[in-house]
């Protein structure tokens, strides 16, 4: 028993404890909490009474910020009042000024109307005066008048018309002799400044001319470069010349060749394509043709840009593309052996000098001076003279009426319309009469080979045509699907007739009639 009494007693012993620390702790709570109350109300109690003096005091600040903003308003209305009634013042004042100064224009508006009237009295008072001195003069002049008539034995109305009549043959005179005066000198005057102008305008352009030739000597490495270049059996200097229309000329000059053709383009191409072929070394058939086309697209090129380096010193612009092709044509075609394009560049800039002298449109001049001969790049490939073909190519592309008027009447075909016609007329005279420009007999000598050509051409079926040998054949290359092999006597015997009939020459010219089959195809 006394174990379990001492259980039940350390168990009763456990729950009062627990029962007392329990107490113990909720009266401690209690009490924290009340201490925690007062605090929080302490502060609770400074808070408010710090609120309510921040209050106090934002209140007198906001009192006293109120009256500042109150006493500036003020200021300022008053600064607006004084600056107004300052205006109103300075108003008033021009106000009243005004009214002086229109008081006094008005007073003096009067006195002059008082100082009008006095005139007007005084005019009236003249005229009458004047009107009876003019009805005393009629008189005494009817008088002295019919006292005249009686002494001439003619009338006033006679007198007077023979009078005028004397006059009037005298005014006729002197006039007529003025006339010669001035026309005389007008002429002299004229004739002295228009040798001034042309004077001045050649010095300013001043070049030196060469004349084209027919022959472009090609140099070699070596003399043993020719037998290559002849080929065997002749073989290759065949294709060269049948590819580019030219004369392969092989003889004793030292390491050279020479090119002979009368034109200078088919020339220029043959010179680029053998050059070329010596500095390749492959010279055979094939290789001849694919140079060749290469330096004709080359010589197509520098044409081109020889075009466009001409507009752009003549500061050209808007030119039509086929124009400028056209143009480029020019680079290697000439004129009694003068190069048109140098021509046309020449007579662009002696107008355009001449035009400033003059005050004209020296850009239109230009314009009318290069396109004045334009139908020359055309003219191995056109009928027509170059003139037409010059005028049809510019109305196509639409340029204006003084450069078609130039082109019409720089010969004399049609009347000049325009100032600027006349000079691009005298600008070409001048640039074609230098000394050494041209060359009559080599003009000649290309039209004849070029009527040649034109002959041969004529004909259907026909491809190509070449004059070669100084004009001593004409080789023509015809179509095989056009023309047979019993056609070609035929078409050789009528060229011949032709040439015979219509051209002048001497010695004879042979007639070749070239037909060729290709079949053409590649191995891949």
């Amino acid at each position: 028993m006394e174990p379990v009494s001492a259980l039940i007693a350390a168990a009763v012993g456990i729950v009062l404890g627990a029962g007392v620390g329990v107490f113990a702790g909720r009266r401690m709570e209690a009490r924290q909490a009340e201490l925690t109350r007062g605090t929080a109300q302490a502060e609770a109690r400074g808070i408010l009474e710090a609120a309510e003096r921040e209050a106090g005091t934002l209140k007198r600040s906001a009192e006293l910020a109120g009256k500042e903003e109150g006493f500036r308003l003020r200021d300022e209305q008053l600064r607006d009042v004084e600056d107004r009634r300052s205006e109103l013042e300075k108003l008033e004042k021009r106000v009243a000024e005004r009214e002086e100064s229109l008081e006094k224009k008005l007073d003096a508006m009067d006195q002059r109307q008082e100082r009008v009237a006095t005139r007007e009295e005084a005019a009236m008072a003249r005229e009458k005066e004047l009107e009876s001195a003019r009805r005393e003069v009629e008189k005494g002049h009817a008088e002295l008048a019919g006292k005249l008539e009686q002494l001439a034995g003619m009338s006033a109305a006679d007198a007077r018309a023979r009078l005028i009549e004397r006059i009037e043959e005298e005014a006729k005179a002197d006039a007529a002799q003025s006339v010669r005066e001035i026309r005389e000198r007008s002429r002299r005057e004229a004739e002295r400044e228009a040798k001034k102008i042309i004077a001045m305008s050649i010095q300013r352009m001043a070049v030196d001319h060469s004349s084209e030739i027919t022959v472009s000597v090609v140099p070699l490495p070596s003399d043993d470069m020719k037998g290559r270049i002849i080929g065997r059996e002749g073989r290759n200097i065949r294709s060269f010349e049948h590819a580019t229309g030219v004369d392969v000329v092989v003889d004793d000059t030292p390491e050279a060749v020479i090119l002979s053709s009368f034109d200078p383009v088919r020339r220029e191409i043959a010179r680029i394509a053998m050059e070329r072929l010596v500095s390749d070394g492959r010279i055979h058939p094939g290789r001849i043709e694919e140079v060749v086309e290469k330096a004709s697209e080359d010589v197509r090129a520098e044409m081109h840009e020889a075009a466009e380096q001409v507009l752009y010193e003549l500061g050209i612009h808007g030119l039509h593309p086929q124009l400028v092709e056209v143009l480029g044509n020019l680079r290697f075609r000439t004129s009694y052996g003068q190069n048109q394009l140098a021509h046309a560049r020449e007579v662009a800039l002696l107008a355009a000098n001449m035009a400033s002298e003059l005050g004209l449109d020296v850009e239109m001049t230009k314009r009318m001076g290069l396109l004045h001969d334009i139908g020359k790049g055309l003219t191995h490939t056109q009928e027509g003279s170059h003139v037409e073909i010059g005028y049809e190519l510019c109305k196509r592309h639409q340029e204006p009426d003084a450069v078609l008027n130039a082109i019409v009447a720089h010969h004399g075909e049609e009347p000049a319309r325009y100032a600027e016609t006349f000079l691009v007329t005298a600008a070409d005279a001048i640039s074609g009469a230098r000394p050494g420009a041209r060359r009559e007999s080599f003009e000649h000598y290309v039209k004849r080979l070029e009527k040649l050509e034109e002959i041969a051409q004529s004909y259907a079926g026909v491809s190509k045509v070449y004059a070669i040998q100084a004009g001593r054949e004409i080789r023509i290359l015809v179509m095989p699907e056009k023309i047979t092999d019993e056609e070609m006597a035929t078409l050789s015997e009528e060229t011949a007739r032709r040439i015979e009939e219509e051209l002048q020459y001497p010695g004879q010219i042979k007639v070749v009639v070239v037909r060729e089959t290709r079949a053409v195809n590649f191995a891949r």
